[in-house]
């Protein structure tokens, strides 16, 4: 057997264990991280889009599967739970400002819910959308476990909606700051939940980079979007998809 055989056979071996796609998504990860820090912390250099990147390249360049690649990754995945639980530990100490601002939140929620359910629906309308892609589109602004559920509900496609809700949070987490800058939002907690309503799981990640306090209000903008349009969304969206 030659060296080139030897590798292939290798490479075979390794791609069915959990190990190989485990190890490169950290490791893209990691080299995402160093791109970003060289570039001096840029938004736009945000260290999801270039691991999803330099994954995707990967598995197009060996061939695998996306199915194959969720399999190993099944650990990622479920870390994602606890890890979303943990951000109950800055939101309670900040607990006291949470209180005394809660009327401003929710009136901030009420608008990004209203604004991500009808821009997600609307707009796609006026591009031509109908049917199932329509339904797909329309929870892309909340996080994906819940986007998932709704779309299953309303007649969408499960899997291209976790896509959508991918570029939706990568999006806000890279032109998000950059907002807020433009709008002289200078505040971290009122900035962090305008990226956590708007551009969930990705954008609370980009606002813990800004600060403890705004990661901790981003987690909440997060939840609360996501609870108030799996709500909302399934009893207006027949309403909103009739418009033409």
């Amino acid at each position: 057997m030659n060296v080139h055989q030897s590798i292939a056979s290798a490479w075979r071996f390794l791609g069915t264990t959990p190990l190989l796609w485990l190890t490169l998504t950290f490791l893209a990860y990691a080299i995402a991280q160093v791109v970003h820090g060289s570039l001096g912390k840029s938004a736009l250099a945000n260290p999801v889009l270039i691991a999803v990147a330099l994954l995707i390249l990967a598995l197009r360049e060996s061939n695998t599967s996306y199915v194959t690649y969720m399999q190993s990754a099944q650990p990622i995945q479920f870390l994602l739970g606890p890890a979303i639980v943990a951000l109950a530990i800055p939101m309670h100490r900040q607990l006291p400002k949470l209180r005394r601002l809660a009327p401003q939140l929710a009136g901030a929620l009420v608008a990004g819910c209203a604004t991500g359910i009808s821009s997600a629906v609307l707009i796609p309308q006026l591009l031509g959308a109908t049917g199932q892609i329509l339904a797909t589109i329309a929870p892309k602004s909340v996080t994906a476990g819940i986007a998932i559920r709704i779309s299953e509900k309303i007649g969408g496609l499960p899997s291209l909606t976790a896509v959508l809700v991918i570029m939706t949070g990568i999006t806000g987490a890279v032109i998000g700051s950059g907002l807020l800058r433009l709008t002289h939002v200078s505040r971290h907690d009122l900035g962090g939940f305008a990226l956590g309503v708007a551009s969930h799981g990705i954008g609370t990640a980009r606002a813990l980079q800004m600060s403890e306090e705004a990661g901790a209000f981003a987690g909440l903008g997060m939840g609360l979007n996501g609870i108030l349009t799996s709500f909302i969304l399934p009893i207006i969206y027949p309403i909103l998809s009739g418009f033409s």
